[in-house]
């Protein structure tokens, strides 16, 4: 899965699946999100694999500029017992802050969008308060809101 568009006469993003050797890039992304605890590289190294790894369960993709990752998209799959078929949740959305509104997160999104089409999944969710703007420009509408209940400080 490869899309390639053109951002200026000068760079281009390919949207393509992630690698094992995106790994640091991808770390480096998640770091400067700045949500919650920092990352741990242990636990995030665990992750990145299982989702690098091709699977009907998730879909990991990123943005590159001339080989630099400039942001990735991870989905995650499952068959709900309420839909008729697969659903998928768009998980995590990041793209640099140095490239942020130049059209590079709505990319990513239209990637995800195309795979979860090609995989025959039937409704693709994304949980984004922060965002809600973003993807409402991109035809979501709220339907619900969620909650969550951590368990690392137990």
């Amino acid at each position: 899965m490869s899309t390639t568009a053109e951002t200026s006469p000068a760079n281009s993003v390919q949207i393509r699946e992630a690698t094992y050797e995106d790994a640091d890039a991808v770390f480096a992304l998640v770091e400067r999100l700045g949500i919650g605890r920092p990352p741990q590289r242990a636990s995030f190294d665990a992750a990145f694999a299982d989702a690098v790894k091709v699977s009907e369960e998730h879909i990991l993709l990123v943005a590159d500029i001339a080989g630099i990752v400039i942001g990735y998209a991870l989905t995650t799959i499952t068959r709900p017992l309420y839909t008729f078929g697969a659903a998928a949740q768009l998980q995590e959305l990041v793209v640099d802050s140095s490239v942020a509104g130049r059209g590079f997160g709505s990319l990513l999104v239209t990637a995800v969008e195309h795979e979860c089409r090609d995989r025959g999944v039937h409704q693709l969710t994304v949980a984004s308060i922060r965002a809600a703007a973003f993807y409402e420009r991109m035809d979501y509408r709220s339907t619900a809101d969620y909650l969550k209940k951590s368990f690392l400080d137990d």
